[in-house]
């Protein structure tokens, strides 16, 4: 469903040398500050074990690297997807109890970053190890995905000699944060099951919830992406593409592709392909393109510009 490839060797994918040797701090500014507001340090405690950094503060990350392994997630604030896996990363570098530490770039903020990491589409997750980049994945993926790929992130690091590990100050960002509101029993219910991997018992949770609720925006989003993730689930992007091909307008097989394409972070293409789809059948026959484009615009986010920009080729292929 996504690039899931963690690689062999410390082959650099993207070019961090540009960043080694940037000053801790911007000009006349402050160091990149972590979730809990201070920055990371090359050394065997550091204030959380997930940070936030920039540009300019990329450079402690790498040498970071060189103590204890660094996950870096690229993500944007537009970006459903990302919305959908961040939690997940956070939840399993806490897990790990500091042999991971999660770097987290907002690209738009650091658009240095998104150009060194090479990152076309988001979510991107890359390893960082002794300072050398480890492509390890693109798109949403599940949680218990998320474990094994860090897994053999681990099993590379210690083949390279990075085996050390940290120790988040005390009363950091895992406990001085102001405390989440409890979920609703339904959503808490959905939480769970996503979890677990059980998509289909999520679906249901959500579905229940809106019908008691039908303006719970939340209820309504997460069940566009939990029905993504469901779709998605154990199909294989060569095979789907392949007969999405040989049947041009084949709901089902532009569907897969298109869904496979979303969860990847490929958001312009699925669109187009949907769009393109939309365009050359019949008025009788676009109802349920509509529909899908509508759910995946909300997965994505209305407020995304690719969301912006296709619900406008919609509208003139409406009218």
């Amino acid at each position: 469903m996504t690039d899931v490839s963690p690689g062999a060797t410390l082959r650099g994918a993207v070019d961090l040398s540009s960043l080694r040797n940037r000053p801790a701090t911007p000009s006349g500014g402050s160091a990149a500050p972590s979730a809990d507001g201070t920055e990371p340090t090359p050394s065997g405690r550091v204030p959380s074990l997930v940070v936030d950094v920039t540009d300019a503060s990329f450079g402690q990350v790498l040498e970071l690297s060189r103590t204890v392994p660094v996950v870096v997630d690229l993500w944007a604030e537009w970006c459903g997807p990302c919305k959908q896996l961040s939690p997940a990363l956070e939840r399993v570098v806490r897990e790990l109890n500091g042999r991971i530490v999660l770097a987290k770039v907002d690209v738009d903020a650091n658009p240095q970053l998104a150009q060194a990491f090479r990152a076309q589409s988001i979510p991107m997750v890359v390893g960082v190890v002794a300072g050398q980049p480890v492509p390890l994945f693109t798109g949403a993926v599940p949680e218990q995905q998320v474990r094994e790929v860090f897994a053999q992130f681990l099993q590379l690091a210690a083949q390279n000699g990075v085996t050390g590990t940290v120790a988040a100050d005390a009363d950091g960002a895992e406990s001085d944060g102001p405390v989440e509101p409890e979920l609703p029993p339904l959503h808490a219910e959905a939480a769970a099951a996503i979890e677990a991997g059980d998509y289909a018992t999520a679906v249901s949770a959500y579905e229940r919830a809106l019908a008691e609720n039908p303006r719970d925006a939340e209820a309504r989003a997460a069940l566009g992406q939990v029905r993504l993730l469901q779709r998605v689930q154990g199909l294989d992007l060569v095979t789907a593409r392949d007969a999405a091909a040989a049947a041009p307008r084949d709901l089902d097989a532009q569907f897969a592709v298109a869904d496979l394409d979303i969860a990847g972070g490929h958001v312009d293409d699925a669109f187009a392909r949907l769009l393109d789809l939309f365009a050359v059948l019949p008025d009788d026959e676009r109802v349920p393109v509509r529909e899908r484009l509508l759910e995946l615009f909300g997965v994505i986010g209305d407020a995304d510009p690719r969301v912006i920009r296709a619900r406008g080729r919609l509208a003139s292929l409406l009218f």
